[in-house]
């Protein structure tokens, strides 16, 4: 029987394959009959950005783009936007930009980039329309670079200031009976609170309250140039809940009208002097950079400056997942970089929480040795804290956002004891045998002894002083001002500049700008890493694990956040952690 079973399993696999292989050899077949003709932009066009996209540091290969060559289209990464934007600037058949302002899921760092490099192309003289049904404070933060905002008539406008809210476990775990034995330096390093506390710290208060004031007070002031109305009055707006509905929106001169979409269609088309009835040539931003090919990236000459784009968590091995920084990938990709002679220097772009740090000191060494040799410059996207902070300090130069949220150079580890759980909760006990008195050191079930707990704390004693140590060295500043700064706290762009964390406010653009000057060349082609992967690759594998995730979060809605900060706790058991306080979702 158990034979049968092994030739029924081993047979149903293989016709699995078989059919996987044939949609495949069926689409590629498919892709060649219907490939479309190369994208040609026609005079008089209006270039379409969606801020409901999100946009990741890098482009986001769509598996079937290669099969149906061009259809569905690839997702843009954040610095492709920047530079089509750009390019469209000085396209005379670019007529203005269309921006649909229907929801912004992207951080605020990004969102600074996208505003930038709308801001600019409105220095060219041609136009930025923004249109939205329902309109988000971050989306709105976009659309205020607009020349005009339009509303749809019972749509809404979200203006109500910010809010952050962490979840706190501590309760949770007191009712199935598990310790969590917590482990960690830095008064404000709160990652472990949601696990000891049942409400913000005040140290915690203090940090978010700082950070958070500093966010608002910036997408004021940016809002306030735009719109003509003092940073006071937008604050009254959202302190005292004035914008309601629709009409408030337009009394009170956030918006330019209140228009359905076919209304917004006929501004357009007098804008562009076209017939009422008309089609207006509107291009998508995917469509608009294929047409380009890579013109917009227009730079030249034999010597090569690369940008290494590290987003998400710092692990030390990575599980074909995109948004990991995987300190055994990294460390092979940087030392290719620095051996490489035909690259005069390095564009770090560095988006991360922070993660293992272990990972952190290890992808640190590499990017150190390198700038031995090569510069070394920082950019920082959304996050570049903790672990994401440990692997920029070494930089030559470091750029941040004024809305990036750095520093939080803390450390600490959690240590579950689930020995009451077993027992109490589900009736199991467990005894052994051992050769050494800490054999089973790190165990989930038994609490730690007074002595291991010592150990503990000595080795996240260590691991802190190293963190501090490698910032003291990178940014030239004592140990005693690293220490007054550290402590786990979260810090601002602006903020971190103020107390020499980084070196100038500025994006990925103005970072290459500088790593360029410091390698002393003026004419270079921009090499991107780490390469994007195989989208056929990429279909294969969504076919497991993704698939399975993408499910779970389709099914848990608004509740998928909670599902991942629980998740993360067994990612963050047993290995000493240098990563945010806990995952801001800022509204």
């Amino acid at each position: 029987m158990r034979s049968f079973f092994k030739i029924f399993l081993a047979s149903f696999l293989a016709l699995i394959v078989f059919a996987v292989l044939n949609v495949l050899v069926a689409l590629l077949i498919i892709g060649k009959a219907l490939a479309p003709e190369k994208v040609v932009v026609n005079p008089n066009a209006v270039l379409v950005v969606e801020t409901s996209q999100p946009y990741g540091e890098q482009r986001i290969a769509n598996p079937l783009n290669t099969l149906l060559k061009g259809r569905p289209n690839d997702i843009p990464g954040l610095y492709d936007v920047v530079r089509l934007i750009a390019y469209a600037a000085k396209d005379d058949n670019i007529k203005g930009i269309y921006l649909k302002t229907d929801g912004n899921p992207n951080g605020f760092a990004t969102s600074e980039e996208l505003r930038n490099a709308l801001m600019q192309f409105k220095k060219s003289g041609k136009f930025v329309y923004a249109y939205g049904e329902g309109i988000s404070q971050q989306a709105y933060y976009l659309a205020s670079t607009a020349n005009k905002i339009f509303l749809h008539p019972q749509g809404g406008l979200d203006f109500a200031g910010f809010s952050t809210q962490v979840m706190y476990l501590k309760g949770t775990l007191e009712k199935l009976d598990i310790q969590p034995q917590i482990f960690y330096d830095g008064k404000f390093k709160s990652a472990t609170e949601p696990f000891r506390e049942t409400r913000m710290t005040e140290a915690n208060r203090i940090q978010t309250s700082a950070y958070l004031g500093d966010l608002y007070g910036h997408f004021l002031s940016n809002i306030s140039k735009e719109r003509n109305l003092d940073t006071a009055t937008l604050h009254r707006y959202a302190n005292e809940g004035l914008i309601q509905h629709p009409e408030d929106a337009l009394k009170y001169k956030l918006v330019d009208g209140l228009k359905y979409d076919d209304q917004v269609m006929d501004e357009l088309r007098k804008k562009l002097s076209i017939k009422k009835d008309e089609d207006i040539n509107f291009v998508s931003l995917s469509k608009y950079e294929e047409s380009a090919s890579t013109k917009y990236k227009s730079t030249t000459g034999d010597n090569k400056i690369a940008v290494l784009y590290a987003q998400g968590n710092i692990v030390s091995k990575g599980d074909n997942d995109d948004v990991m920084i995987s300190s055994e990938e990294y460390l092979t990709q940087i030392r290719k970089l620095r051996e490489d002679k035909s690259i005069k220097a390095v564009v770090f772009r560095v988006n991360s929480p922070g993660g293992s740090a272990l990972a952190s000191e290890t992808i640190w060494r590499e990017l150190e040795l390198t700038k031995k040799v090569k510069p070394v410059v920082v950019s920082m996207g959304d996050y570049a804290a903790s672990g994401g902070y440990y692997i920029s300090c070494m930089a030559d130069s470091i750029f941040a956002e004024p809305n990036t949220l750095t520093g939080s150079i803390g450390v600490f580890a959690v240590l579950p004891n689930l020995q009451g759980f077993f027992k109490n909760k589900l009736g199991i006990t467990f005894d052994g045998v051992k050769t050494g008195q800490y054999a089973d050191l790190g165990t989930a079930t038994r609490p730690l002894t007074p002595t291991e707990q010592q150990f503990i704390q000595n080795a996240i004693d260590s691991i802190y002083s190293t963190f501090k140590s490698r910032v003291a060295a990178g940014r030239k500043l004592s140990p005693a001002v690293v220490d007054s700064i550290a402590q786990g706290r979260v810090w601002s762009g602006v903020q971190a500049k103020e107390l020499g964390l980084v070196d100038r406010l500025g994006g990925l653009n103005e970072a290459i700008a500088a790593a360029a000057k410091m390698a002393k060349i003026s004419s270079y082609r921009l090499r991107e890493y780490p390469d994007v992967k195989d989208p056929i690759e990429k279909l294969l594998s969504s076919l497991g694990n993704k698939t399975s995730a993408s499910m779970v979060k389709k099914e848990l809605g608004e509740h998928y956040t909670i599902y991942q900060q629980i998740k993360r706790i067994k990612e963050m058991s047993g290995e000493a952690q240098a990563r945010l306080p806990f995952d801001l979702i800022i509204r």
